[in-house]
């Protein structure tokens, strides 16, 4: 399994070469960011001193994400590294978002131009960038401090996204249970199993994307069996169970949503949710997500009805403290530029 992606190092700042060699030096952390079964499904057009993301369609999942609206979170969380990323470097990136209304598929232009200084918190979140890694383990019962969680919810309260923390124990439950239906209802379907583990790897593949066995707790062997299990055989109840309990168990339980439901907010929620999760990662708090209550429509409004949300759950979010774990991989930054 090849890493090296993320052996990019700040010090090999191209500082005497031309703004082109210095946005394709910032976009290798761009590409570091989460994205659903780890699609990475962005891809970006250097043109002198601007950038243009588009969303690469062809990696979308029919199945499990039928609106693209998780494929355009992931889009947002890319922008969002590529700006802090130029921050830590003295550049500004100002977005235009859905710049052409002809364009479905271009999702913001970004100019980079030089800037003041980080702060300090910018420089926090951008050493977080290479410490971020999905975590799907159990956490430690260790509960984040009330002044973490309220940054957290100051970070989301802003543009049209909000961040609930599910505190109550019945709504936890409820939560939960949603959570377990959707394991049962995605797993009873042959199409979602063979979308799945078309994206699940063993861990010695030379695959560049997807998610290698190891994300998932398994050693060398089984990874190889994985996708095959996987494809086959309806296995909802045993994932509801180890899903229930990772829902009632994470110290933080959290929704974050938007007050509308359009693609413009679908990419500000990737946005909020990128700074959420390296806000989690500078104080050394793992992050994975739980989002098949949101992924099924009939279960989404059940989970709207239960937080008697004012607007749309996108992201159905778990932190806390977790083991070490390895990164998956990433395409490089030539595989996601184009140049038509």
């Amino acid at each position: 399994m090849d890493l090296s992606v993320w052996d990019v190092m700040e010090n090999d700042w191209p500082s005497k070469g031309d703004l082109s060699e210095k946005i394709k030096f910032l976009l290798r952390y761009a590409i570091l960011a989460p994205s659903g079964h780890n699609t990475q499904p962005w891809l970006f057009r250097i043109s002198q001193n601007s950038i243009e993301l588009y969303a690469d369609r062809t990696r979308r999942l029919p199945i499990v994400d039928p609106q693209d609206r998780e494929l355009i979170i992931g889009c947002g969380c890319a922008l969002y590294f590529l700006k802090i990323a130029a921050r830590k470097f003295a550049y500004r990136a100002q977005v235009n978002e859905f710049p052409d209304p002809t364009s479905n598929d271009l999702l913001a232009s970004i100019n980079i131009f030089p800037a003041e200084q980080p702060s300090s918190d910018e420089l926090k979140l951008f050493d977080a960038i290479l410490r971020r890694h999905t975590n799907r383990n159990k956490f430690e019962t260790r509960e984040l401090s009330q002044e973490t969680i309220n940054r957290l919810i100051a970070t989301a309260n802003q543009a049209d996204s909000w961040l609930r923390l599910i505190s109550d124990g019945d709504e936890r439950h409820a939560i939960a249970d949603l959570v377990a239906q959707g394991d049962r209802a995605q797993a009873s379907n042959k199409y979602f199993r063979r979308e799945l583990s078309s994206w699940v790897h063993p861990n010695r593949s030379q695959h560049l994307d997807g998610m290698p066995g190891y994300a998932f707790g398994v050693g060398d062997f089984a990874s190889h069996l994985g996708p095959f299990v996987m494809r086959t055989f309806d296995w909802g109840n045993g994932q509801a169970s180890k899903d229930t309990a990772l829902a009632l168990d994470s110290p933080v339980l959290a929704v974050l949503g938007s007050k509308l439901d359009t693609e413009l907010s679908w990419l500000t929620a990737g946005q909020v949710l990128a700074r959420i999760l390296l806000q989690a990662a500078s104080e050394g708090i793992s992050a994975s997500f739980l989002n098949q209550p949101i992924e099924l429509e009939g279960l989404r409004t059940k989970l709207i009805e239960l937080l008697h949300a004012d607007g749309y759950p996108q992201i159905l979010l778990r932190l806390g403290y977790g083991p070490e774990i390895k990164p998956t991989p990433r395409r490089g930054v030539e595989e996601i530029l184009v140049f038509s």
